[in-house]
């Protein structure tokens, strides 16, 4: 875990030494736009179990939906050949958690208890924005960098439970103990630049936590408890500055 770390952090690294150099010697653009995005977040997180310090199994889990929107901002910097290069910058507001799997003896869906953690974060993303078209009209874009974000309020909803078996889950009732986030966000889309009506767009972004949200140490029940997410998101911009 800790070289696939050190392998992340170091592509941020080289990208932000990277885009500076392009706009050295790109066409050289000045275009700022703002707007609104807002979308479907498909969540589940990931957990290791620290077995010196529970008996616990795997957490099996369904997809969690949530909801995401927000403010963007995106400033254009130069042109590269086809290669169009910026900076973009978001402030959403995030519904994560995760909704827990259970199964009967013989493999079925357990319906009859559930356990769902809903979790809300204030989150920044600060990405790399590349992309490939036309100045008007159809445009493929990149964006990735690194994402912080700040937990707001988290709940838990459990149904079927008895208190005993509530006590075997360590997770059940178990408070948040980092509420500072941080990971890896990127994602594919498409934008459709017009002249007088702005600029619209349709992106799907995965994120990669790299925060563990409960205590990791040897003597917690988890060794790793990280978001993981899948967002889907329309956004609409207009340009301040061209």
């Amino acid at each position: 875990m800790i070289k696939k770390k050190s392998i992340i952090l170091a592509t941020l690294l080289l990208m932000g030494i990277s885009l500076p150099s392009i706009a050295q010697i790109g066409e050289q653009r000045n275009n700022f736009a703002i707007g609104i995005n807002g979308g479907v977040n498909l969540n589940t997180v990931s957990f290791e179990i620290n077995n010196a310090a529970s008996s616990q199994s795997k957490i099996k889990q369904n997809m969690l939906m949530g909801i995401t929107g927000g403010l963007t901002a995106r400033y254009i910097s130069e042109k590269y050949f086809a290669m169009i290069c910026g900076l973009q910058v978001e402030l959403n507001i995030a519904q994560k958690g995760w909704d827990e799997l259970y199964e009967t003896a013989d493999g079925q869906k357990d319906l009859s208890r559930s356990y769902v953690r809903n979790m809300t974060y204030l989150e920044i993303p600060f990405l790399a924005h590349l992309a490939f078209g036309k100045d008007r009209g159809a445009q493929v874009f990149l964006n990735l960098g690194p994402q912080i974000g700040f937990l707001l309020s988290d709940s838990e909803d459990a149904e079927g439970w008895t208190n005993e078996q509530m006590n075997i889950q360590k997770e059940y009732g178990k408070k948040i103990e980092n509420k500072f986030d941080y990971g890896i966000a990127g994602g594919l889309g498409l934008e459709i630049r017009t002249k007088k009506a702005g600029n619209f767009l349709l992106e799907g972004r995965y994120y990669f936590g790299l925060a563990d949200f409960f205590g990791n140490t040897k003597k917690d029940p988890f060794a790793r408890s990280a978001n993981r997410t899948i967002t889907i998101k329309l956004s609409y911009l207009f340009d301040l500055k061209k």
